[in-house]
């Protein structure tokens, strides 16, 4: 009896070792098969924990050459809290941020950054970007990223998306950034891309339609239908009109950088130009420590808007309109040191 007790005891600890090292090596293969699926190949764009953050490198630059560039956008810094001084001087409106108006706040905690997104303004580029950051070795280029992609808004987490006291803490300790553009060569961009393409089919259908009926005489009924063919001196008699905000807030593609971005309610630390965007944008990786393996997409855009082209749009507003559709956009103009348009005749 003794002996067969002995042998049972014996036969249980075989069973125990047998099932551990079965498990070692189940979580082994898991772990394996993790990093392959994390492309060992692609460089790790994750992960500074320990070292200096963006913020830190950017207010105590450990490398002096660029010494200048801080320079630069502390006057830029210096030009959005003059204009939000003054505009506050001038008003008696008191507003709170909600968690709804962080919606193009896009964060990266690994790289502990803030990007606000700003359509017509390379943000498509800068959300491939912004994935690469935070995807963990799923994607290394930019460009291996489809538009269509970068614009799904799953992919990016953005700021309404966390806690009251998270959002602060972001705000106070990540580097926060955002890209410009001239206002009226965005607003032009902004109508050549939804009114002009054919594919752009649900902004004919949701706006163009209520352009064309507002501001178009003797309109066809196919105008009608389609909104297909809205005109840009119908597309400003749209913006300046007075019922347009109170029945609903601008499209993002058209509504004010201020109104998107909230300067004078986030302190942004850095400003970047649509102008000097490849300079800006790889300063910004830079300060990342990402520089090494990932840069800014560039390609020669043929069909870009430009100053020239959007004074020829501004041809045909009449003065009046200009005026008007100016009062709009004055705070973009002012905040971001844009000066105003020789080609504009003000009343």
């Amino acid at each position: 009896m003794k002996q067969a007790l002995l042998e049972l005891m014996r036969m249980n600890r075989i069973c125990r070792m047998v099932l551990a090292t079965c498990l070692g090596s189940f979580i082994l293969v898991i772990f394996y098969f993790q990093i392959i699926h994390r492309n060992p190949f692609a460089p790790d764009v994750c992960c500074r924990k320990g070292s200096r953050n963006a913020l830190q490198e950017l207010y105590n630059p450990t490398q002096l050459e660029y010494s200048s560039t801080a320079a630069l956008h502390q006057m830029r810094r210096d030009q959005v809290s003059d204009t939000c001084r003054a505009y506050s001087a001038s008003s008696r409106k008191r507003r709170v941020l909600t968690p709804s108006d962080l919606k193009h706040l896009v964060v990266d905690e690994d790289h502990e950054m803030i990007y606000c997104y700003v359509p017509k303004v390379a943000c498509t580029n800068w959300k491939r970007v912004m994935m690469v950051l935070t995807g963990r070795g799923k994607y290394s280029d930019p460009m291996d990223i489809a538009p269509s992609e970068a614009h799904i808004p799953s992919n990016l987490k953005t700021l309404n998306q966390y806690s009251i006291p998270e959002i602060n803490h972001r705000l106070k300790s990540y580097l926060k950034f955002l890209f410009v553009r001239e206002p009226f060569e965005r607003l032009v961009s902004a109508y050549r891309n939804k009114f002009t393409r054919k594919y752009n089919t649900s902004f004919h259908k949701r706006f163009g339609t209520k352009i064309v009926r507002r501001h178009r005489k003797n309109a066809t009924q196919e105008a009608l239908y389609s909104g297909s063919d809205v005109k840009f001196e119908e597309f400003v008699g749209y913006l300046i009109h007075p019922t347009t905000q109170k029945e609903e807030p601008f499209n993002e593609h058209w509504q004010t950088i201020y109104s998107l971005c909230h300067p004078c309610h986030i302190r942004y630390d850095l400003v970047g130009k649509y102008e000097t965007l490849e300079e800006d944008s790889n300063y910004i990786l830079r300060l990342a420590g990402v520089i090494d393996y990932l840069r800014f997409p560039t390609y020669a855009k043929s069909t870009r808007t430009t100053d020239e082209m959007t004074a020829e749009f501004f041809q045909n507003i009449s003065s009046h309109h200009q005026t008007q559709l100016f009062e709009l956009y004055k705070f973009d103009f002012l905040m971001f040191n844009y000066t105003t348009p020789s080609y504009l005749k003000l009343d």
